[in-house]
């Protein structure tokens, strides 16, 4: 049985009430309670198609306990097609990502956290959706040192999956982000198995991204036992610490990425990444190279880059 409720998280100072939509799928046997999420971020768009195809198969599904999907967590991101709440609706905490489980008396995206919390906090499983860039290959995060989280994101079925330590494990650059608010880690930290896709692609509809993510959260799905079948997997995945000292834009210009990387390849240490140059002048200032020997899960292409920005990310694979 499927029923949509409509929800209100917070008010806005005009008092207009932000409301988002929680679908529930009731199954006829008992089974987990599944949560699934888009869309946190509001350019992340593909996890929102995703779940729309989901809910064609569930509605009619034989299924067994319970699945809870919000298309779209925060609809304010998602009004601007954008990452983060403008500063005048939340100066504390513009990500919504990094306040979970959230405030029912803090700030605006701590009460929309607190909010979708109550649905989350009851479920055997987490699926939080997001989509990076067309620069990013497609991953999926789990925390670092967690069984059941590993497990869950293996089920999900892409080639790749990230290892982030949390904690006391973490560096100090996670604990300076504030990832400890992340969605995924605080539900793993509550005891809930959890895991954040990254689908690749944002602001757009790809199908490529959206058919990924539709198998992985029927993949899913299938191993918690909501849906009858196995999880279809293609070989073993290939595990690796997330890589959160990525290598940046050491001067301003413009970036041409080498046209011999690509994404999900293995690269070793002193590999060649690109130029960026000054685009009056023809300088070249800085001919970046990997740090150290990994996979290349992301590479911009935007060409135009501010020094300190992001240029790649490598991931270490595990032993």
């Amino acid at each position: 049985m499927h029923t949509a409720e409509r929800v209100t998280l917070a008010r806005l100072p005009s008092g207009v009430a932000v409301t988002t939509t929680v679908h529930t799928y009731e199954g006829s046997a008992d089974g987990p309670t599944v949560y699934l999420q888009a869309a946190q971020h509001g350019r992340e768009v593909n996890g929102t198609e995703v779940l729309r195809r989901v809910h064609d198969t569930l509605a009619d599904a034989d299924l067994a306990g319970r699945v809870v999907a919000v298309p779209v967590a925060n609809p304010l991101t998602f009004d601007r097609v954008s990452y983060t709440t403008p500063e005048q609706l939340d100066s504390v905490h513009s990500n919504m990502n990094r306040v979970w489980p959230g405030n029912p008396t803090g700030t605006l995206h701590e009460r929309l956290a607190a909010g979708l919390w109550e649905f989350a906090s009851d479920a055997d499983a987490v699926v939080d959706l997001h989509t990076g860039s067309p620069d990013m290959h497609t991953h999926v995060v789990f925390k670092d040192g967690d069984a059941q989280c590993r497990e869950l994101a293996a089920a999900f079925g892409t080639d790749l999956l990230l290892a982030e330590p949390a904690g006391d494990d973490a560096s100090e650059e996670w604990k300076r982000r504030n990832f400890s608010g992340k969605f995924r880690v605080a539900a793993a930290e509550e005891g809930i198995p959890s895991i954040t896709p990254e689908l690749a692609h944002s602001k757009q509809i790809v199908e490529e991204a959206v058919e990924t993510g539709v198998s992985g959260v029927l993949n899913v799905l299938r191993y918690l036992g909501a849906l009858g079948g196995t999880p279809d997997r293609d070989g073993e995945p290939t595990v690796a610490r997330n890589h959160l000292g990525r290598v940046n834009a050491a001067e301003s210009g413009l970036f041409r990425p080498n046209p011999d990387r690509a994404l999900g390849e293995r690269v070793a240490a002193g590999t060649p990444l690109g130029t960026v140059y000054d685009p009056t002048t023809y300088e070249v200032l800085q001919e970046p190279t990997v740090d150290r020997s990994g996979i290349l899960y992301s590479l911009t292409r935007e060409a135009t880059v501010v020094g300190g920005d992001k240029l790649a990310n490598v991931a270490i694979p595990r032993d």
